[in-house]
């Protein structure tokens, strides 16, 4: 692997390969009465979250603690980025102190590459405004290949408020480079501006229409509604919304039991998700966040460990 974990597109179907063997690893660490590896004894690996997030600074942070790093976690809202320092000063003020990594996560797109040209630290995108979150996508394949076997020729829908996920970009990067065939389910409002020819050139389908596209699924990634970034009205109501693209329980029933579903979280149950489909027998998400432990240990190590560690 690169220095820096910036997008997805830092990673060729080798080092996706590499980690993915690594996490199997570091998955049965999981299982273990004493969680503890020493194989960054001494690094020091920053978890800097300008916005929200439960899933990725915890597993960040349990990942950096079970591979015997000194883990700290340092928000937006407590930092002197609250009284007005800029970015720039913040990140270099931090890695002044001798820190190894910096997991960053910015509401400004690009802020992470922005970020790894002013730092010698590795750095990690842990999401960046509405453009990639990279370890999200690695995790969600990696639940889906241990769960069908192979990502190749598997039909796989991503579904909702493509606009403003950063999560579906990283995806269709990821699982079509892992030979899915992607198909991208949106409202005509909340489908991204220039997605005809980007899908043309990357590969991947588009569909308005949830009904017709979900019987073929091989696994279904249910996306979440980002209300919070929403300034206008993107679609009537929540109802209606359900209604065209939500996986309601009548959907459900159109899966076959074997179909895997996701959802990178936190969910909006009764939105773009029914309960019973959030917790049906083949929901994969909690399975994602078990794995999203595994797969962030391993990017970690490779990132930390130096060459030839064992």
């Amino acid at each position: 692997m690169r220095k820096h974990l910036l997008s997805v597109d830092d990673l060729s179907v080798d080092d996706i390969a590499t980690i993915f063997a690594t996490a199997a690893e570091m998955h049965d660490v999981q299982r273990r009465e004493v969680k503890k590896l020493p194989a960054l004894r001494g690094r020091t690996v920053i978890n800097l979250f300008f916005e929200d997030s439960t899933r990725t600074r915890s597993s960040f942070e349990i990942a950096g603690k079970w591979l015997s790093a000194d883990t700290i976690n340092i928000t937006g809202k407590g930092s002197s980025a609250s009284k007005g320092e800029s970015l720039r000063d913040t990140v270099l003020t931090i890695t002044a102190m001798g820190v190894d990594a910096l997991v960053m996560r910015h509401s400004a797109s690009g802020a992470a590459q922005q970020v790894a040209q002013w730092v010698d630290a590795s750095v990690i995108n842990a999401g960046d405004g509405t453009h990639e979150h990279p370890s999200q996508a690695l995790l969600d394949a990696y639940t889906l290949q241990r769960t069908l076997g192979t990502l190749e020729g598997r039909r796989v829908l991503l579904v909702g408020d493509l606009t403003h996920s950063r999560v579906f970009r990283s995806n269709v990067k990821c699982l079509t480079r892992l030979g899915a065939e992607v198909t991208v389910v949106a409202p005509p409002t909340l489908m991204p501006s220039g997605v005809d020819a980007w899908s043309r050139e990357a590969g991947f389908a588009t569909s308005y229409d949830l009904d017709e596209a979900l019987p073929k699924a091989d696994a279904v990634m249910m996306l979440r509604v980002q209300r919070e970034r929403m300034s206008g009205g993107f679609f009537p109501s929540a109802r209606e919304y359900t209604v065209g693209y939500g996986l309601t329980r009548d959907r459900l029933a159109v899966l076959g039991p074997d179909v895997p579903i996701c959802h990178p979280g936190p969910m909006n149950r009764g939105l773009e998700i029914a309960a019973d489909a959030a917790d049906a027998a083949q929901s994969l998400v909690l399975d994602q966040v078990s794995s999203g432990l595994a797969v962030r240990m391993s990017i970690l190590y490779h990132l930390l460990a130096g060459e030839g560690a064992s």
